[in-house]
């Protein structure tokens, strides 16, 4: 996606949002700090080294930055068996997965100016080239922490309807959307919906079948 196409969906609200976002950050960081810093030691001492999960993932108009999470999977370890995902997410990380405290080190992402507190996620750098071009519309905006296809059903939705969603998000993002979608987010951390897709331990790769 070019800087032309970029522009042309350029609103006002954008520079409003990202002021917002970057004062959202930097307040959760600092009152959340006893919580993060809780996180990490639990993390540490269940799971070990590294704390953190970093990945390359594709943000706004495709570009590509390191996102930051807590990790909640144990090391790939064929000889102990712990190759795929269920394998490897323990009942630790199914709890910091549920409650969304592996999300709260992409806050950092979200000071860096590389994610947004709310819009799409920022999913894996293998799919760019198999998006529609309708789908690719997510990248129009920064990628969120928490969107509508996360208070929609999470991974409990089809990649169509996650989709679906990213783009109807990027074309009525204003003030209100945010803030009821922020409501929403709590409500679902809180009832912990969606968390994986039936019969995953979290959901199918785009574009993976059962064959």
């Amino acid at each position: 996606m070019g800087a032309d196409s970029l522009m042309s969906t350029f609103r006002p609200y954008d520079i409003a949002k990202r002021g917002l976002d970057m004062i959202a950050a930097t307040v959760a960081l600092v009152v959340l700090s006893p919580v993060i810093l809780a996180t990490a030691i639990a993390v540490r001492l269940k799971l070990g080294a590294p704390v953190l999960f970093t990945q390359p993932r594709p943000g706004r108009g495709g570009k590509v930055f390191r996102l930051y999470k807590f990790r909640s999977m144990r090391s790939i370890d064929e000889a102990r068996g712990l190759v795929t995902d269920e394998e490897r997410l323990t009942r630790f990380g199914r709890a910091l997965r549920s409650t969304s405290l592996d999300e709260l080190p992409s806050l950092v992402n979200v000071l860096r100016g590389e994610m947004s507190v709310v819009g799409p996620r920022p999913l894996l750098v293998e799919y760019l080239p198999h998006y529609t071009q309708e789908q690719a519309r997510r990248h129009e905006v920064r990628p969120g922490i928490t969107g509508l296809a996360q208070v929609s059903g999470r991974n409990a939705l089809t990649w169509e309807d996650k989709f679906r969603l990213d783009v109807i998000y990027v074309e009525n993002r204003s003030l209100g959307l945010d803030v009821r979608l922020i409501a929403r987010t709590i409500r679902s951390v809180i009832v912990r919906e969606g968390i994986s897709a039936e019969g995953q331990a979290t959901t199918r790769k785009f574009g993976e079948t059962d064959d």
